[in-house]
């Protein structure tokens, strides 16, 4: 092959690979009103022609045997913060992410937050290992935000409880 033949397919070759999605791996960290505590494992999020898949690869997580609600948060933190006179877990990271300014929970394909995720299963051994498939996000959408696992599970609804009733947030990953 001539040399201008492989520095033309060579320059081709990186022009495409500039179109590819690298995968987003986030370090998700138990989290409690005293702070950030030990790594409890990894998510993937993988850019599809569906959306963003969200690959857990997670031990050590409560309630065993469960669904827990999943979401992308606002803020790249997953410090404590004071509310009403109370610390609470991981606040610093702010609401679910929410651009187009919904002020309502719903269903992951649904028109509420974008960063509405579906529930994730925590298995008897407190693992998390089931991709879920976020269908409105990007890649894109997930810098400079946090991942965030609540104590309970998620209905998609804020009735009966506001932001489908998943309590406490339990474990928490900086989007980089």
């Amino acid at each position: 092959m001539k040399p201008s033949c492989r520095l033309l397919l060579g320059a081709a070759a990186l022009s495409l690979a500039s179109f590819a999605h690298a995968d987003v791996v986030i370090e998700m960290h138990a989290v409690s009103k005293d702070g950030v505590g030990k790594p409890i494992g990894k998510v993937v999020a993988t850019q599809s022609k569906y959306g963003v898949v969200f690959t857990p690869m997670l031990e050590g997580l409560p309630s065993r045997g469960t669904l827990h609600g999943f979401h992308v948060h606002q803020n790249p933190s997953c410090e404590p913060a004071e509310k009403n006179g109370k610390v609470v877990a991981a606040l610093s990271a702010g609401g679910h992410y929410d651009p187009k300014s919904t002020n309502r929970h719903s269903f992951p394909w649904g028109t509420g937050h974008l960063g509405d995720l579906p529930a994730l299963y925590v298995d008897q051994d407190g693992k998390a290992s089931s991709p879920v498939l976020a269908p409105r996000l990007k890649l894109s959408d997930l810098k400079g935000r946090a991942l965030m696992i609540h104590a309970g599970g998620d209905n998609y609804s804020d009735e009966p409880k506001a932001l489908g009733g998943g309590g406490p947030r339990v474990a928490c990953g900086v989007i980089r």
